[in-house]
């Protein structure tokens, strides 16, 4: 029976180079994963004030959608040094209201995309340092920055070079394996 993973993409673009890049690995990846793209970009900046009985249905449905799988692959860019506003978001509304949080004990996965060569090394490691905190626990290797994301992809949405794809083939069959040995 495959896994259940959710696939959350930091860039909130439809044709962004790393939604491009989350569609490959999920192309790349074991039969032993099942692949859900959930969005992030509807979801109201988190406030405890509106953390009530009655919450935003965005929050509502984020979190029941989340709570039912069994991982998260994380697919992003970095913005200034750091994750996307939206997907720090995620993160605090997953993990509220305190003692429910949806991120805890899931495995995760981090890949990190950019046109330039650093490939979004600082995205990459503070989100890990979430992930820590939230007791979702998130792959150690292969660590997964990848750069050249506007030359990457032919006008299919694959992925040119061979090096690459065998690497990032690396990568998926690692997180199916970090995703058995917590499941």
């Amino acid at each position: 029976m495959s896994k259940n993973v959710a696939v959350i993409v930091g860039s909130l673009r439809a044709d962004s180079d790393n939604r491009k890049l989350a569609k490959a690995l999920v192309g790349l990846a074991p039969d032993s994963l099942g692949f859900c793209f959930v969005g992030t970009g509807d979801l109201p900046l988190y406030n405890p004030d509106l953390d009530t009985d009655t919450p935003p249905e965005a929050w509502t449905a984020f979190r029941k959608h989340m709570s039912r799988a069994d991982a998260v692959l994380f697919v992003t860019p970095e913005y200034n040094r750091s994750v996307p506003a939206n997907l720090k978001n995620a993160l605090d509304v997953g993990s509220r209201p305190y003692g429910s949080s949806i991120w805890n004990g899931k495995p995760t996965g981090i890949v990190t995309g950019s046109p330039g060569g650093i490939a979004g090394f600082g995205a990459n490691h503070h989100l890990r340092q979430s992930l820590v905190f939230l007791n979702a626990p998130p792959m150690h290797q292969p660590e997964a920055y990848v750069g050249g994301l506007a030359t990457l992809f032919d006008e299919d949405g694959a992925i040119k070079d061979e090096g690459t794809r065998t690497f990032l083939t690396g990568v998926m069959k690692g997180f199916a394996d970090w995703v058995e040995k917590l499941s």
